[in-house]
């Protein structure tokens, strides 16, 4: 279990939707210090604050990150991510997704790893419902969430020893930029952010944060995905 309190965090995607929310939650929380990565540039009154200019696809821009946040980090939360409606005819718009959806994770949380193993601190990685079912607008997209999840698995197995825990926000439509006009229920991303917060607080390794995913969790950690998690995870100890 991790607290927010007196922590230091890092949002990647913060500058909109769940993003911006996630940092002033962790504000609202008792964070001491927020780093606010993001690609555009943006402005945050309360002084805790720290933008980071971070596009998670561009290592420079990564490792500017770590050495800008120094020897001190407790929660690292990916939040940032790509959305675009397509029909898997062209392989660009898959890679497109995946740069950022699975590799832009990879690549924030490996970087940033020697500092959360100091702190024995979280990853949290806001992933999508769409990692558990395709949604057929946005297959890409879905494809790319599927593999950002099982990412944050094997991750989590593997760092366990290391003192590093590893969450999973598998969050349904929220209203933001990314799926404002599509005809759906949504959740606010203030209200998504708080659960997520919350989540972390109660050690949950995948958080479901809106009404839309939060029936669904008490069929997820008693079924057979998370059965067989456990079972993969004890080879690392066989």
């Amino acid at each position: 279990m991790t607290t927010i309190q007196g922590k230091t965090v890092l949002i990647t995607g913060a500058n909109r939707g769940i993003g911006r929310a996630l940092v002033d939650e962790a504000l609202k929380w008792g964070a001491t210090r927020v780093y606010a990565g993001s690609r555009q540039p943006f402005e945050h009154s309360d002084e805790r604050v720290t933008r980071l200019a971070l596009d998670v696809t561009d290592r420079e821009q990564i490792a500017r990150a770590v050495e800008r946040v120094g020897s001190s980090l407790d929660i690292l939360v990916n939040n940032a991510g790509v959305c675009v409606l397509d029909d898997l005819t062209d392989e660009q718009a898959l890679r497109d997704h995946l740069a950022v959806n699975l590799f832009g994770t990879f690549g924030v949380t490996t970087a940033f790893l020697p500092l959360l193993e100091r702190s024995g601190g979280a990853v949290v990685n806001n992933v999508s419902l769409a990692a558990l079912a395709s949604v057929p607008v946005m297959p890409a997209y879905s494809v790319s969430k599927a593999a950002a999840f099982s990412l944050s698995v094997g991750l989590r197995a593997l760092l366990a020893a290391r003192g590093v825990s590893v969450s999973v926000a598998l969050t349904g439509p929220t209203d933001t930029d990314m799926v404002r006009d599509l005809p759906i229920p949504k959740a606010t991303a203030q209200s998504v952010a708080a659960a997520i917060l919350a989540g972390v607080e109660n050690g949950e390794e995948e958080i479901f944060p809106d009404v839309v995913s939060e029936p669904l969790a008490e069929g997820w950690r008693g079924g057979v995905s998370k059965v067989l998690e456990r079972q993969n995870a004890a080879l690392l100890q066989a």
